[in-house]
């Protein structure tokens, strides 16, 4: 069975004593509900860049193991003068596991391309990273009717020039931009059709066993209502969650609906 994830973008949110509460209170509410995650089930959260080894520790002092902590995204070289960048290593070394990389807001307000992308994909699984590799379109382009194309060329020049065997570190996250932040969620059914798509066209990089091991992603706007519908889909693997992963009562009502 396939890794049915929800992880947590928590942005550029929190300061740390916050950071601090909602982790505690998150913990809290997966012993409150009774929430013991099965072996193909996780949840990772993924903070700001100075709070994630302040978080590793407070879950090990606080004896959390079913929360994992992962990074919101690394440079494409391993060391060098690029002032205020992190790299793949780093984070290793912090013995964290997961980056995510692609993000619609990386790509938009950073100007990140398929190209820059592939590379910091590259570094991040050279380094032992598992990624989350971000994809999707804007409304003008759904508008148009090109978005499978579109997000088919997304992979093509960022992901597909991998190995099976680095393609089995990669979870894919579908991100309908027209649907982050604006309080517009895909139907369960849009997120089905463009999810069942990215596994089609895996499974003609690849292979079909390849393919539906591949963790398909859903990110765009689930929260604890209508998380059962979406996460229900038949190639839907959980959520990349961003508002609602800031809340507690909120991401562990998003949580509950892991299948």
């Amino acid at each position: 069975m396939r890794k049915k994830i929800v992880a947590g973008n928590w942005k550029m949110n929190k300061n740390l004593n916050e950071a601090l509460e909602l982790g505690a209170t998150l913990s809290q509410a997966l012993k409150n509900n009774a929430i013991s995650l099965q072996a193909h089930q996780e949840v990772v959260i993924c903070p700001p860049y100075i709070y994630l080894l302040k978080l590793k520790d407070f879950f090990r002092v606080l004896g959390e193991k079913q929360i994992q902590v992962g990074a919101q995204n690394c440079h494409f070289k391993d060391a060098g003068a690029y002032t205020g960048e992190i790299s793949a290593s780093m984070l290793k070394s912090l013995e964290i596991d997961t980056v995510i990389l692609g993000h619609s807001e990386r790509r938009t307000y950073f100007k990140e391309d398929n190209a820059l992308l592939k590379a910091k994909l590259d570094h991040a699984l050279a380094n032992g990273l598992r990624v989350i590799f971000c994809c999707g379109e804007t409304l003008a382009i759904r508008e148009t009717k090109e978005h499978f194309n579109f997000v088919a060329q997304q992979l093509q020049e960022s992901v597909f020039h991998l190995s099976a065997e680095q393609m089995a570190q990669v979870v894919i996250a579908y991100e309908p931009i027209w649907a982050i932040g604006t309080g517009v969620t895909a139907a369960p059914e849009q997120a089905e059709e463009i999810h069942a798509h990215i596994r089609q066209l895996l499974a003609k990089q690849y292979d079909a066993t390849l393919a539906d091991n591949t963790t398909i992603l859903y990110g765009g706007s689930c929260k604890p209502t209508n998380a059962d519908a979406l996460f229900s889909q038949p190639n839907v693997d959980g959520g990349l969650i961003g508002g609602a992963a800031l809340k507690a009562d909120s991401f562990v009502g998003i949580i509950e609906h892991l299948r």
